[in-house]
């Protein structure tokens, strides 16, 4: 009785058992197997697809076992045995069933396990239990599941169309028992059919040889504008041993191309302003996907649009290119507009440049600012700040300089003109000469005071003589004025002389001057002329001098004699002196000084002088 055939045994004790008690020694089975449940009253073992089938034989082993059997039942009742082991041997034996060649076990408490499950043991399992008077069996329902593989979306459109009722892609999941089912979302929400909207079609097809399933959905979609960006993704519902689940697929954008429905003209600048001289890039764009490629732009003065790609620029553009400018679609169809400001500004100096101008002479200045907003003006003359613009109406040595005229727009950034004037003002050569008494009394200083531009080169000389005195020290040359001075101790009356000349004039002038031993000082008019009170006093001074010099007139006759006589012994003296303060100075010259000078005034005063120190 170990292979298929079975002995006839007693009537009343063929009967089939349905025990719910396990075999004494035997457990559940765990691990790879599924959830177990009871199903229209069998018990069914859930397997995964590739892993391994066990199923316990639930009936209880009774005294008197013989042996132990599984068979499975073909679809029309038919049984099929698989295996046999034997309770007294302890030996087991498989039929030849092509279908579970090398992929069974049975172990001693008669479970049953099936190795690498295919969907085909989705079968009915019975477990057979044979004694000498009866055979037990117990039925086994056998359920197989394969996960499918994550859906992909495959045949994706190159570009999606408002309008368009377009093929979008198809959503595949593969390998899958029993069937599943494919869902479509957009954005996390389900996508339902909506006639010439959203059609969605679903088709399965089974692999004849393993018996799994593929699923394949492909959805047709009209967009909308908004589904710009929009995040398409599938997924795939099934049945697995511990229920129902679901694998979604990756997301897919797509691009979704709209026509356009509004043009937009903007001027693109690293400034917010725009000047002359600066170059302008108008740019114009539409609103539609793909964006349009070319445009009509239309210029100021320009009555036919100008064909070009979504850029238009401009160089070095002037103030007449101020205006409106628009630009439109190809078509006509759409307009946009925008206004461009060219700001400007000019400067005009007058006079300007270099310019040579007489001391005295009057000289009008006028700097003249255009511009297209209000600009701000600045002189400058040598580098400082003016308060005020120049006005010469009688020009001074010190109005010389170079003065720039600076204009800017403060709102324009990089507007700015300047120009420059450069004033020379030349005068000929203006000598006043001064002589006083050092406070030692043992010197006298005399100064010859210069104007004149060019800056006059000045020469002393000794007046009879010729003789040039080259000791000398001058001032600094300041606004076209200095001073040259000498220091000498005259033993007797001179005349000396200072010669100034520059490029337009040579100027003399002569100074008498006393010996040292008679003090002498400016006149009042050399003075301060800050002064004017002490002036006034000191020209009553001489009023009243003069006056007692009148009334002592008589008294002179008398003395006069006593003078011709005393002025002798006096220019011996005042001779030595001189030949030791002065030695460049000659014996002779206090008879060139009454020759060169023909001044009878001076003389009488220099004799008066010389009258006084003997009184």
């Amino acid at each position: 009785m170990a292979g298929s055939g079975w002995g006839k045994p007693r009537a009343p004790a063929l009967s089939v058992q349905s025990k719910r008690r396990l075999p004494h020694g035997s457990v559940w089975p765990t691990g790879l197997l599924g959830r177990k449940f009871e199903a229209l009253g069998l018990y069914t073992v859930n397997a995964v697809y590739g892993d391994t089938i066990t199923m316990p034989c639930r009936l209880e082993v009774p005294d008197g076992l013989m042996f132990g059997k599984w068979k499975y039942e073909m679809p029309n009742g038919s049984p099929v045995f698989i295996a046999f082991r034997s309770s007294t041997k302890k030996n087991v034996q498989y039929d030849d069933v092509p279908d579970y060649k090398n992929r069974l076990s049975l172990s001693e408490n008669y479970t049953l396990s099936i190795r690498n499950a295919r969907i085909s043991d989705e079968k009915r399992f019975v477990c057979m239990l044979v004694t000498e008077d009866d055979v037990s069996e117990e039925p086994t329902i056998v359920k197989v599941f394969k996960q499918p593989s994550q859906p992909e979306i495959l045949h994706q459109a190159d570009f999606l169309e408002t309008e368009k009722l377009k093929m979008l892609g198809e959503c595949i999941a593969r390998d899958s028992y029993p069937e599943g089912n494919i869902t479509w979302y957009k954005n996390g929400r389900v996508l339902q059919p909506v006639e010439k909207v959203v059609v969605i079609n679903l088709q399965k097809t089974v692999d004849k040889s393993t018996g799994l399933f593929t699923m394949t959905s492909s959805l047709q979609y009209m967009p909308t504008k908004e589904d710009a960006n929009a995040k398409f993704t599938c997924s795939v519902t099934y049945f697995g041993p511990s229920g129902q689940k679901m694998i979604p697929s990756d997301p897919v954008v797509f691009d979704v191309h709209y026509p356009t429905e509004k043009v937009t003209i903007r001027v693109l600048s690293q400034s917010s302003t725009i000047k002359e001289g600066d170059n302008v890039t108008l740019e114009c764009s539409g609103n539609g996907n793909p964006p349009p490629q070319e445009f009509l732009f239309y210029i100021p003065g320009e009555t036919e649009g100008i064909r070009s790609s979504d850029t238009y620029v401009m160089a070095d553009v002037r103030r007449n290119a101020t205006g409106e400018y628009k630009c439109s679609l190809t078509d006509k169809s759409m307009m946009d507009a925008t206004t461009i400001t060219v700001h400007y500004l000019d400067l005009q100096l007058t006079p300007s440049g270099e310019v040579t101008k007489q001391i005295g002479e009057a000289l009008p200045v006028s700097c003249t600012i255009s511009s297209s907003r209000n600009a701000t003006v600045l002189w400058i003359k040598d580098n400082t700040r003016m308060q005020t613009s120049p006005s010469f109406s009688s020009l001074q040595y010190q109005d010389a300089g170079n003065y720039i005229c600076e204009t800017t727009l403060q709102e324009v950034e990089g507007l700015k003109k300047r120009k420059t004037l450069k004033l020379i003002v030349e005068g000929k050569p203006q000598i006043k000469m001064t002589k006083k008494t050092n406070t030692n009394k043992m010197s006298k200083t005399i100064v010859c005071h210069v104007e004149g531009f060019p800056k006059p080169a000045v020469q002393w000389t000794v007046t009879g003589s010729g003789s040039i005195i080259n000791k000398t020290e001058e001032t600094k040359y300041v606004n076209g004025k200095f001073s040259s001075k000498i220091v000498i101790a005259p033993e007797e009356n001179v005349t000396l002389t200072c010669i100034a000349e520059n490029q337009l004039e040579r100027t003399v002038t002569s100074l008498n001057v006393s010996a040292i031993s008679i003090p002498e000082y400016d006149e009042p008019e050399d003075r301060n002329d800050d002064n004017s009170e002490k002036v006034n006093d000191q020209a009553k001074l001489i009023v009243g001098i003069v006056v007692g010099l009148l009334l002592v007139a008589l008294v002179a006759g008398v003395v006069y004699w006593l003078y011709v006589k005393k002025s002798n012994d006096a220019k011996g003296k005042s001779e030595k002196a001189a030949a030791q303060n002065f030695p460049s100075l000659p014996r002779t010259a206090s008879k060139h000084v009454d020759k060169d000078l023909g001044n009878i005034e001076e003389n009488k005063k220099l004799e008066e002088n010389n009258h006084k120190s003997e009184t």
